[in-house]
């Protein structure tokens, strides 16, 4: 594929509107599929011609999708691909930023940043699939899920630098958090992509599969093991852990997460299954 197009995809957009879903949303999704099963809310980016890129409109959607997400005692964790082989999310359609000025580019990166956010910070196990091209704004969006498991095929980059911009979805800061200052400088300043391999070693990927039908496997069998443990430390694990790079005392935030663990009823249950020799019965209470 031509890499010039690739540039072209590789931002990300603005908001638009609100649309359910067939899992109860209130109305339907234009660019977003999403299936439940056994409790894991299934959302395949699908703008397929368009390798996924990230339009104003799928961005909204995201949205709302995770503003249900959070409230829902049917989700209990979320895995997100793209549709097809090709790619992840390739970035953004530039027509849909081309009209951008100072004062709106501002708020259009603060848009982008307070969705990816609510993603990070998402009580509930989000694992990021990453089949294909994840460029640009969908670098960003892998970065902001809990974790990312990658197919063979899979190509991560923020080559914005080309289009004499920068990453604005937090992908400067995540990126750095993720794999260190050195290498972060070096893959933002040239524009570099780097293959599955490479993102696992250092530190952007957590397992590379051959496939991604293998790829989605990995990423069941992991987020059943979290299934069987107390919702709510693993939200306190969450905020502890996103914390570490907060202006805040992380050790302070790990200290009250801990102390919310223990007034729960699962504290209870879990300690009293170990000295019952039993298997805990949890209900993130």
């Amino acid at each position: 594929m031509d890499n010039s197009k690739l540039l072209g995809l590789a931002l990300y957009p603005l908001p638009v509107y609100l649309f359910p879903t067939s899992f109860g949303f209130m109305a339907e999704l234009a660019n977003i599929l999403t299936e439940v099963k056994n409790g894991v809310l299934y959302l395949t980016l699908n703008r397929e011609e368009k390798l996924n890129a990230l339009n104003f409109q799928t961005l909204e959607e995201l949205k709302m999708v995770f503003e249900e997400i959070i409230d829902s005692r049917e989700i209990k964790a979320v895995i997100i691909t793209g549709a097809g082989e090709k790619a992840f999310v390739a970035g953004a359609d530039i027509s849909e930023i081309a009209e951008l000025n100072e004062v709106n580019a501002r708020k259009f990166a603060e848009n982008g940043q307070e969705i990816f956010a609510m993603i990070e910070n998402c009580h509930k196990p989000v694992i990021a699939v990453t089949n294909g091209f994840a460029l640009g704004g969908g670098c960003e969006l892998a970065m902001a899920c809990h974790m990312r498991i990658a197919s063979a095929n899979a190509k991560f980059g923020q080559p914005e630098v080309n289009l004499g911009i920068i990453p604005g979805y937090g992908g400067t800061q995540r990126l750095t958090i993720l794999i260190g200052k050195g290498k972060a400088n070096e893959l933002m300043m040239t524009g570099d992509m780097i293959g599955a391999e490479e993102a696992k070693s250092l530190g952007l990927v957590n397992y590379v599969l051959p496939t991604k039908e293998e790829a989605i496997a990995k990423a069941e069998e992991v987020i059943g093991k979290i299934m069987s443990k107390a919702p709510l430390a693993i939200g306190m694990i969450v905020d502890c852990v996103n914390a570490v790079f907060l202006p805040e005392d992380g050790y302070q935030t790990e200290a009250n997460c801990f102390a919310r663990c223990v007034k729960s009823g699962d504290y209870k249950e879990g300690t009293s299954a170990f000295l019952e020799k039993r298997k805990p019965v949890f209900k993130g209470e």
